[in-house]
Order: C-alpha cells, then structure tokens, then sequence
C-alpha cells in the first residue's frame, strides 16, 4: 500500500491543501473528492488510515489529525519501500469542506505536458526541482492500462520494445476489462522506491506521457540526467520537496476540526 498511501498525502494536498479533505464521503447533501476524475476507481488506502485513526482515537481522543495521519503515513511508507526518511513538521487540522471542482482541474493527470506540469507545480508553490523530483514517486506503483494507452500506441517518444511488450497485456480498445490492467511505473524495480524512474527516461521508457514529458528536450532534461545516475541527491531533493508540498494551506489554529472519523465532519 505504499505507493497508494504517498499518492493519496498527494492529492489531499493538491486541493485546498493539507487538509485531508480527499478522506470526505459523499453524503446526500455532500459531494466530496473520492468520485472526482483523477481520483475515482484508482485512490486507495481509505482502510489504512482508517485502522490508524480508530487506533489514535482509543489512545488520545481527537488529538492527532486525519491530515496529519496523511503526511506521517506518507513519510513512513517511503521509508518502509528503502526510500529516504524526512521530519514530518505536525499540527494540521482537517477541514470541513471538500472540492471535487478542484480536484478535477487542479491535480496533474497522465496525459500533461512540461508546461502542464510545472504550471500545476507553480500554482502550489513548488518549483521545477520539486515537480522534478516528487514525479520519481513514480518509481513505485501502478498505473491503469486506461492511463498509458495513448502513450503505447500514439507517442513517437518511446522505446519501440518497450512500447510493444506493454501491448500484450494493454489493448488498444477502450471501454473494455482491459483498462482496469496494471502496469508498473517503474518497470526496472516496481516496488523498491530508488531512482530507477530517471534511468527509465533516459531510455524512453516512462509509462505515462507525463512521466516522459520530464525527459525530451524541455527545461527539466538536466534534472533527469542528475538524478538518474545519483539516488542521494534526488533523495534529499524528494525529502525536501515532500515538507514542502506537506506545508500546502494547512488549517492550523482554531481552523477546522480534528476529526473523530476520517471519512465525515463531526457532528
């Protein structure tokens, strides 16, 4: 669950910021994150911090907040996959709203090109260097045959071989069993969270048009060239970019609540 706990922290903080509002149910007068188009069918690790949080509450009631049980999963999910460890900065409150608008124009999808990328970046207030170096999350995880499809059989800037084995089991059709298929983002070390992911576009093997859009002649080439040979530079450039996006808008103070249950505002 490593890469899903990481991608979830992601996408809480990409809207409205650290909040955990991407934890919010859909209720009849309510209508959360879950169900927004990057997020549907393909978030996962709701259980998780469920099963954290109900443990916290017994230990110190309405204490440790939904967002921070995000950021902290995050952190040890990395570490846990061989990654690098960071001091995770705490006090965030959860909020009481959600926006499933902004999840949908907000959070980068598979299909963004450099300037897409650094664009969503900027309005968050990261640089290219952390655009750059959050990407190699991408060195763990899957991504849905529906979200590479285009690549392996459109783009000109892939690897022939490696484009033609994910054909086997990624068919060109869509609407079919076939785009729920899952493909690893890093296919040289799927699930050791190291900078293989660099090396990968140095060869044209990126699996997402986004992934490969870092390495083609833009502005972040030279950033994927440092990277790919030096694990502990984009490590301490991950660990750094990952305090900063953590620090997104957090609700702090009297702002917001501290949850009793991840999934729904307290009563």
């Amino acid at each position: 669950m490593g890469a899903s706990l990481l991608r979830l922290h992601f996408h809480d903080c990409s809207v409205q910021g650290c909040d955990a509002s991407v934890l919010l149910d859909d209720t009849a007068g309510f209508t959360g994150e879950k169900g927004a188009g990057p997020n549907a069918g393909s978030l996962r690790g709701f259980d998780v911090i469920d099963n954290i949080k109900m443990l916290l509450e017994l230990m110190c009631l309405q204490t440790v907040s939904c967002a921070d049980i995000l950021a902290v999963a995050a952190r040890d999910s990395v570490e846990q996959l061989g990654g690098p460890s960071w001091t995770v900065p705490l006090g965030r409150r959860d909020a009481t709203t959600a926006s499933a608008s902004l999840a949908n124009s907000d959070l980068p999808g598979p299909t963004a090109n450099l300037n897409g990328l650094l664009n969503a970046f900027a309005n968050k207030g990261l640089s290219t260097t952390d655009m750059v170096a959050l990407s190699g999350a991408h060195t763990v995880g899957r991504a849905q045959c529906k979200n590479c499809r285009a690549r392996i059989y459109n783009d000109t800037d892939i690897d022939a071989a490696f484009a033609a084995s994910l054909r086997g089991s990624c068919p060109a059709r869509a609407g079919g069993a076939g785009d729920g298929a899952l493909e690893p983002l890093d296919g040289s070390s799927p699930d050791d969270f190291d900078n293989g992911y660099f090396g990968n576009l140095l060869s044209r093997r990126g699996l997402l048009h986004s992934d490969q859009a870092l390495f083609g002649g833009g502005a972040t080439d030279g950033l994927v060239r440092a990277y790919a040979p030096d694990a502990g530079r984009w490590g301490g450039d991950f660990a750094a970019t990952m305090v900063r996006m953590a620090s997104i808008s957090p609700l702090t103070g009297t702002a917001g609540e501290i949850r009793v249950n991840c999934r729904s505002v307290n009563n």
